[in-house]
Protein backbone atom coordinates (compact mmCIF):
# COMPACT_ATOMS: atom_id res chain seq x y z
CA UNK A 1 0.00 0.00 0.00
CA UNK A 2 1.29 3.34 -1.17
CA UNK A 3 1.72 6.45 1.82
CA UNK A 4 -1.68 8.29 1.14
CA UNK A 5 -0.24 11.54 0.26
CA UNK A 6 -1.28 12.81 -3.01
CA UNK A 7 -2.15 16.58 -4.80
CA UNK A 8 -5.36 16.37 -6.80
CA UNK A 9 -5.19 18.57 -9.92
CA UNK A 10 -8.81 19.85 -11.00
CA UNK A 11 -9.02 20.65 -14.66
CA UNK A 12 -12.12 21.85 -14.47
CA UNK A 13 -11.40 24.57 -11.90
CA UNK A 14 -8.49 25.87 -14.14
CA UNK A 15 -11.05 26.41 -16.78
CA UNK A 16 -13.58 28.26 -14.77
CA UNK A 17 -10.82 30.45 -13.04
CA UNK A 18 -9.67 31.34 -16.49
CA UNK A 19 -13.58 32.12 -17.51
CA UNK A 20 -12.99 34.65 -14.44
CA UNK A 21 -10.03 36.34 -15.87
CA UNK A 22 -11.75 36.65 -19.62
CA UNK A 23 -14.38 38.67 -18.07
CA UNK A 24 -12.17 41.14 -16.69
CA UNK A 25 -9.92 41.30 -19.96
CA UNK A 26 -11.94 43.23 -21.83
CA UNK A 27 -10.92 42.77 -25.48
CA UNK A 28 -7.41 42.46 -24.14
CA UNK A 29 -6.05 38.75 -25.19
CA UNK A 30 -4.65 36.58 -22.56
CA UNK A 31 -1.37 35.07 -21.72
CA UNK A 32 -2.14 31.93 -19.29
CA UNK A 33 0.90 32.55 -17.20
CA UNK A 34 2.50 28.25 -16.74
CA UNK A 35 5.70 28.92 -15.72
CA UNK A 36 7.47 26.70 -13.05
CA UNK A 37 6.18 23.59 -13.99
CA UNK A 38 2.04 25.41 -14.02
CA UNK A 39 2.92 26.61 -10.44
CA UNK A 40 3.71 22.98 -9.33
CA UNK A 41 0.09 21.42 -11.08
CA UNK A 42 1.97 20.49 -14.28
CA UNK A 43 2.68 22.43 -17.36
CA UNK A 44 1.08 20.02 -19.91
CA UNK A 45 -1.78 18.93 -17.72
CA UNK A 46 -1.85 23.24 -17.37
CA UNK A 47 -1.65 23.58 -20.94
CA UNK A 48 -3.73 21.05 -22.55
CA UNK A 49 -6.82 22.38 -19.94
CA UNK A 50 -6.42 25.60 -21.16
CA UNK A 51 -5.57 25.31 -24.50
CA UNK A 52 -9.27 26.16 -25.80
CA UNK A 53 -9.70 29.18 -23.88
CA UNK A 54 -6.50 30.90 -23.98
CA UNK A 55 -4.77 33.06 -26.45
CA UNK A 56 -1.03 31.96 -25.43
CA UNK A 57 1.26 30.99 -23.16
CA UNK A 58 3.79 32.84 -20.82
CA UNK A 59 6.49 30.38 -20.09
CA UNK A 60 10.46 31.01 -18.39
CA UNK A 61 12.54 28.46 -20.27
CA UNK A 62 12.93 27.17 -24.18
CA UNK A 63 12.82 23.89 -22.72
CA UNK A 64 8.96 24.45 -21.51
CA UNK A 65 8.10 26.08 -24.63
CA UNK A 66 9.91 22.72 -26.76
CA UNK A 67 7.58 20.56 -24.31
CA UNK A 68 4.62 22.38 -25.60
CA UNK A 69 5.64 22.22 -29.52
CA UNK A 70 6.04 18.45 -29.00
CA UNK A 71 2.76 17.84 -27.51
CA UNK A 72 1.25 19.76 -30.40
CA UNK A 73 0.34 23.27 -29.17
CA UNK A 74 0.29 26.00 -31.70
CA UNK A 75 -0.24 28.77 -29.42
CA UNK A 76 1.68 31.57 -29.09
CA UNK A 77 4.39 31.65 -26.54
CA UNK A 78 6.17 33.97 -24.14
CA UNK A 79 9.16 33.69 -22.74
CA UNK A 80 8.78 35.73 -20.06
CA UNK A 81 13.01 36.66 -19.62
CA UNK A 82 13.26 36.28 -23.15
CA UNK A 83 16.82 34.43 -24.50
CA UNK A 84 19.77 33.94 -22.05
CA UNK A 85 22.45 33.58 -24.92
CA UNK A 86 22.82 34.16 -28.53
CA UNK A 87 22.55 30.44 -29.28
CA UNK A 88 18.74 30.25 -28.48
CA UNK A 89 17.55 32.73 -30.78
CA UNK A 90 17.37 30.31 -34.13
CA UNK A 91 15.64 27.72 -32.13
CA UNK A 92 13.61 30.47 -30.68
CA UNK A 93 12.69 31.61 -34.26
CA UNK A 94 12.29 27.95 -35.16
CA UNK A 95 9.54 27.37 -32.48
CA UNK A 96 7.43 30.69 -32.90
CA UNK A 97 7.89 32.09 -29.76
CA UNK A 98 7.83 35.56 -28.25
CA UNK A 99 10.83 36.71 -26.33
CA UNK A 100 11.05 39.25 -23.92
CA UNK A 101 14.38 41.54 -24.08
CA UNK A 102 14.58 43.63 -21.32
CA UNK A 103 18.08 44.33 -21.23
CA UNK A 104 20.55 46.00 -24.53
CA UNK A 105 22.97 43.14 -24.35
CA UNK A 106 20.19 40.52 -25.88
CA UNK A 107 18.89 43.39 -28.25
CA UNK A 108 22.76 43.60 -29.79
CA UNK A 109 22.60 39.88 -29.44
CA UNK A 110 19.35 39.64 -31.57
CA UNK A 111 21.12 42.23 -34.25
CA UNK A 112 23.49 39.72 -34.73
CA UNK A 113 21.62 36.92 -35.17
CA UNK A 114 20.44 35.11 -38.72
CA UNK A 115 17.34 33.48 -38.50
CA UNK A 116 14.83 31.53 -40.06
CA UNK A 117 12.23 33.88 -39.97
CA UNK A 118 11.55 37.01 -38.64
CA UNK A 119 10.01 36.77 -34.23
CA UNK A 120 7.47 39.24 -32.39
CA UNK A 121 9.06 40.73 -29.35
CA UNK A 122 8.04 42.24 -26.25
CA UNK A 123 10.22 45.06 -25.22
CA UNK A 124 10.25 45.48 -21.17
CA UNK A 125 10.91 48.39 -19.44
CA UNK A 126 11.55 49.44 -15.67
CA UNK A 127 8.91 51.70 -14.54
CA UNK A 128 9.97 50.66 -10.67
CA UNK A 129 10.22 47.49 -9.95
CA UNK A 130 13.80 47.30 -10.33
CA UNK A 131 13.73 43.74 -11.34
CA UNK A 132 14.41 43.56 -15.13
CA UNK A 133 13.92 45.75 -17.87
CA UNK A 134 15.46 48.61 -19.39
CA UNK A 135 16.03 52.11 -18.08
CA UNK A 136 13.06 54.75 -19.82
CA UNK A 137 16.38 56.81 -21.05
CA UNK A 138 17.23 53.78 -22.79
CA UNK A 139 13.87 52.95 -24.66
CA UNK A 140 14.15 55.49 -27.34
CA UNK A 141 17.43 53.97 -28.74
CA UNK A 142 16.34 50.76 -27.90
CA UNK A 143 13.03 50.67 -29.95
CA UNK A 144 14.96 52.57 -33.48
CA UNK A 145 17.35 49.48 -33.32
CA UNK A 146 14.54 46.95 -33.06
CA UNK A 147 12.23 48.76 -35.74
CA UNK A 148 14.81 48.80 -38.67
CA UNK A 149 15.61 45.16 -37.97
CA UNK A 150 14.59 42.78 -40.27
CA UNK A 151 14.48 39.63 -37.67
CA UNK A 152 11.51 41.71 -35.96
CA UNK A 153 7.86 40.87 -36.94
CA UNK A 154 6.29 43.02 -34.06
CA UNK A 155 7.14 45.19 -30.96
CA UNK A 156 4.57 44.95 -27.76
CA UNK A 157 5.48 47.31 -24.65
CA UNK A 158 5.82 45.62 -21.44
CA UNK A 159 6.26 46.52 -17.58
CA UNK A 160 5.48 44.47 -14.40
CA UNK A 161 3.71 46.05 -11.72
CA UNK A 162 5.49 46.42 -8.30
CA UNK A 163 2.64 46.73 -5.71
CA UNK A 164 -0.63 46.32 -7.22
CA UNK A 165 -1.40 43.94 -4.60
CA UNK A 166 -0.92 46.14 -2.11
CA UNK A 167 -1.80 50.03 -0.89
CA UNK A 168 0.56 52.09 -2.75
CA UNK A 169 -0.89 50.42 -6.20
CA UNK A 170 -0.07 50.73 -9.95
CA UNK A 171 -0.26 54.73 -10.44
CA UNK A 172 2.89 55.42 -9.87
CA UNK A 173 4.09 52.91 -12.54
CA UNK A 174 1.26 53.91 -14.85
CA UNK A 175 2.63 57.60 -14.98
CA UNK A 176 6.64 56.75 -15.63
CA UNK A 177 4.75 54.02 -18.52
CA UNK A 178 2.16 56.37 -20.18
CA UNK A 179 4.53 58.93 -21.66
CA UNK A 180 6.72 56.37 -23.16
CA UNK A 181 4.09 54.31 -24.87
CA UNK A 182 2.29 57.82 -26.14
CA UNK A 183 2.67 57.71 -29.53
CA UNK A 184 4.04 54.94 -30.31
CA UNK A 185 0.98 52.49 -31.94
CA UNK A 186 2.47 49.52 -30.08
CA UNK A 187 0.56 46.71 -28.12
CA UNK A 188 1.23 46.68 -24.64
CA UNK A 189 1.31 44.30 -21.68
CA UNK A 190 0.81 45.29 -18.26
CA UNK A 191 -1.59 43.72 -16.04
CA UNK A 192 -0.73 40.84 -14.08
CA UNK A 193 -3.16 38.86 -11.61
CA UNK A 194 -3.84 41.39 -9.53
CA UNK A 195 -3.97 44.38 -11.91
CA UNK A 196 -6.36 42.29 -13.97
CA UNK A 197 -8.80 42.25 -11.16
CA UNK A 198 -7.89 45.78 -9.66
CA UNK A 199 -7.21 48.00 -12.06
CA UNK A 200 -9.48 47.69 -15.68
CA UNK A 201 -7.19 51.01 -16.75
CA UNK A 202 -3.99 48.99 -17.22
CA UNK A 203 -5.38 46.19 -18.91
CA UNK A 204 -5.65 47.79 -22.35
CA UNK A 205 -8.20 46.69 -25.38
CA UNK A 206 -7.90 44.96 -28.81
CA UNK A 207 -4.09 44.07 -29.28
CA UNK A 208 -3.16 44.29 -26.06
CA UNK A 209 -2.03 41.17 -23.60
CA UNK A 210 -2.66 40.81 -19.92
CA UNK A 211 -0.69 38.08 -17.79
CA UNK A 212 -3.00 36.35 -15.36
CA UNK A 213 -1.32 33.70 -13.55
CA UNK A 214 -2.14 32.79 -9.73
CA UNK A 215 -5.12 33.57 -10.39
CA UNK A 216 -5.74 30.71 -12.82
CA UNK A 217 -4.89 28.67 -9.91
CA UNK A 218 -7.57 29.20 -7.68
CA UNK A 219 -5.43 32.06 -5.10
CA UNK A 220 -6.47 35.05 -4.81
CA UNK A 221 -3.56 37.66 -5.82
CA UNK A 222 -4.42 39.73 -2.40
CA UNK A 223 -6.06 37.61 -0.36
CA UNK A 224 -6.06 40.13 2.63
CA UNK A 225 -8.22 42.55 0.26
CA UNK A 226 -10.37 39.86 -1.18
CA UNK A 227 -10.43 36.34 -0.65
CA UNK A 228 -10.07 33.35 -3.59
CA UNK A 229 -14.48 32.91 -2.41
CA UNK A 230 -15.29 36.33 -3.14
CA UNK A 231 -13.36 36.27 -6.08
CA UNK A 232 -15.41 33.52 -7.46
CA UNK A 233 -12.81 31.39 -7.89
CA UNK A 234 -11.81 27.62 -7.56
CA UNK A 235 -9.01 25.92 -6.19
CA UNK A 236 -7.30 24.03 -8.84
CA UNK A 237 -4.98 22.21 -6.51
CA UNK A 238 -6.37 20.02 -3.64
CA UNK A 239 -3.39 18.41 -1.63
CA UNK A 240 -4.73 15.35 0.51
CA UNK A 241 -3.35 12.25 2.84
CA UNK A 242 -4.61 10.35 5.61
CA UNK A 243 -4.77 10.10 9.33
CA UNK A 244 -1.87 7.30 10.05
CA UNK A 245 -1.63 6.81 13.82
CA UNK A 246 -3.75 8.54 16.54
CA UNK A 247 -2.82 9.07 20.46
CA UNK A 248 -4.57 10.31 23.19
CA UNK A 249 -2.82 13.22 25.41
CA UNK A 250 -3.15 13.90 28.80
CA UNK A 251 -2.92 17.72 29.77
CA UNK A 252 0.55 18.83 30.38
CA UNK A 253 2.18 16.01 27.39
CA UNK A 254 3.46 17.69 24.89
CA UNK A 255 3.21 17.12 20.60
CA UNK A 256 6.08 16.81 18.63
CA UNK A 257 9.75 18.01 18.00
CA UNK A 258 10.80 20.62 20.58
CA UNK A 259 7.73 20.06 22.44
CA UNK A 260 6.11 23.14 21.17
CA UNK A 261 2.08 22.42 22.14
CA UNK A 262 1.59 21.37 25.30
CA UNK A 263 -1.74 19.67 26.34
CA UNK A 264 -4.08 21.68 28.78
CA UNK A 265 -6.34 19.59 28.90
CA UNK A 266 -7.31 15.59 27.53
CA UNK A 267 -6.81 15.71 23.73
CA UNK A 268 -7.09 13.19 21.13
CA UNK A 269 -4.68 13.51 17.99
CA UNK A 270 -3.92 12.54 14.70
CA UNK A 271 -0.68 11.85 13.03
CA UNK A 272 -1.20 12.59 8.90
CA UNK A 273 1.35 11.49 5.99
CA UNK A 274 2.52 14.95 4.96
CA UNK A 275 5.70 16.89 6.04
CA UNK A 276 7.93 19.30 5.29
CA UNK A 277 9.41 16.71 2.69
CA UNK A 278 6.12 16.76 0.84
CA UNK A 279 6.36 20.61 0.29
CA UNK A 280 4.30 21.16 3.41
CA UNK A 281 5.99 24.35 4.70
CA UNK A 282 7.88 23.43 8.09
CA UNK A 283 7.21 26.68 9.45
CA UNK A 284 3.47 26.56 10.42
CA UNK A 285 2.40 27.50 14.06
CA UNK A 286 0.01 25.13 15.83
CA UNK A 287 -3.23 26.65 14.76
CA UNK A 288 -2.75 26.43 11.04
CA UNK A 289 -6.30 25.21 9.22
CA UNK A 290 -6.20 21.53 7.98
CA UNK A 291 -9.28 19.82 7.61
CA UNK A 292 -10.26 16.22 8.84
CA UNK A 293 -13.10 13.58 7.91
CA UNK A 294 -14.78 16.37 6.22
CA UNK A 295 -14.94 18.78 9.22
CA UNK A 296 -11.81 22.18 9.92
CA UNK A 297 -9.79 21.55 12.50
CA UNK A 298 -5.76 22.61 13.00
CA UNK A 299 -2.13 21.64 13.35
CA UNK A 300 -0.66 20.95 16.55
CA UNK A 301 3.01 21.67 17.09
CA UNK A 302 6.20 21.43 14.66
CA UNK A 303 5.54 20.07 11.36
CA UNK A 304 8.28 16.99 10.72
CA UNK A 305 10.06 15.61 7.61
CA UNK A 306 7.15 13.24 6.90
CA UNK A 307 4.47 13.85 9.20
CA UNK A 308 2.36 16.62 11.32
CA UNK A 309 0.14 16.16 13.67
CA UNK A 310 -3.93 17.62 13.88
CA UNK A 311 -6.22 18.30 16.56
CA UNK A 312 -8.93 15.32 16.26
CA UNK A 313 -10.32 16.19 19.73
CA UNK A 314 -13.86 17.61 18.45
CA UNK A 315 -13.52 15.01 15.38
CA UNK A 316 -14.42 11.63 17.70
CA UNK A 317 -15.80 9.74 14.43
CA UNK A 318 -11.99 10.62 12.73
CA UNK A 319 -9.64 7.56 13.45
CA UNK A 320 -7.01 5.64 11.17
CA UNK A 321 -7.46 6.27 7.50
CA UNK A 322 -9.65 8.95 8.17
CA UNK A 323 -9.02 11.95 5.05
CA UNK A 324 -7.37 15.03 5.83
CA UNK A 325 -7.26 17.89 3.16
CA UNK A 326 -4.09 19.87 3.38
CA UNK A 327 -5.09 22.90 1.41
CA UNK A 328 -7.95 22.76 -1.70
CA UNK A 329 -10.88 21.25 -1.41
CA UNK A 330 -14.58 22.70 -1.47
CA UNK A 331 -17.94 22.51 0.68
CA UNK A 332 -17.44 22.67 4.40
CA UNK A 333 -13.95 21.13 4.50
CA UNK A 334 -12.45 23.61 2.10
CA UNK A 335 -9.20 25.06 3.58
CA UNK A 336 -8.22 27.81 1.41
CA UNK A 337 -4.32 27.88 0.17
CA UNK A 338 -4.14 31.41 1.33
CA UNK A 339 -4.93 30.99 5.00
CA UNK A 340 -2.23 28.01 4.93
CA UNK A 341 0.53 30.46 3.11
CA UNK A 342 -0.77 33.31 5.88
CA UNK A 343 -0.17 30.98 9.08
CA UNK A 344 3.62 30.12 7.32
CA UNK A 345 4.33 33.70 6.28
CA UNK A 346 4.27 33.08 2.70
CA UNK A 347 2.53 32.99 -0.48
CA UNK A 348 0.26 30.79 -2.45
CA UNK A 349 2.78 30.65 -4.94
CA UNK A 350 5.17 29.36 -3.00
CA UNK A 351 3.53 26.37 -1.20
CA UNK A 352 2.15 25.55 -5.12
CA UNK A 353 5.66 25.31 -6.42
CA UNK A 354 7.62 24.18 -3.29
CA UNK A 355 5.01 20.71 -3.80
CA UNK A 356 7.84 18.41 -3.49
CA UNK A 357 8.33 15.41 -6.35
CA UNK A 358 7.89 12.17 -4.21
CA UNK A 359 4.07 13.45 -3.71
CA UNK A 360 1.66 11.56 -6.19
CA UNK A 361 0.14 14.23 -9.25
CA UNK A 362 -3.43 13.33 -10.10
CA UNK A 363 -5.76 14.56 -12.56
CA UNK A 364 -9.25 14.76 -10.96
Amino acid sequence: MSRPIRALIHTAALRHNFSIVRHHAGDASLWAVAKAHGYGHGLLRVAHALSELTDGFALLELAEAEALRREGLGHPILLLEGFFSADELPEIARLGLTPVIHKLRQLQWLEGARLSKPIPVYLKINTGMNRLGLAPADLPQALARLVRLPQVAGITLMSHFAEADGERGIAWQLERFRPLHAGSNLAQSLANSATLLRYPEAVGGKGDWARPGIVLYGASPFPEIQTAVELGLRPAMTLTSEIIAVQDLRPGERVGYGGLFEARHPMRIGVVACGYGDGYPRHTPTGTPIAVAGRRSRTLGRVSMDMLVADLTNIPEAGIGAPVILWGGEGEAHVPVDEVARAAGTVAYELFCALAPRVPVLTA
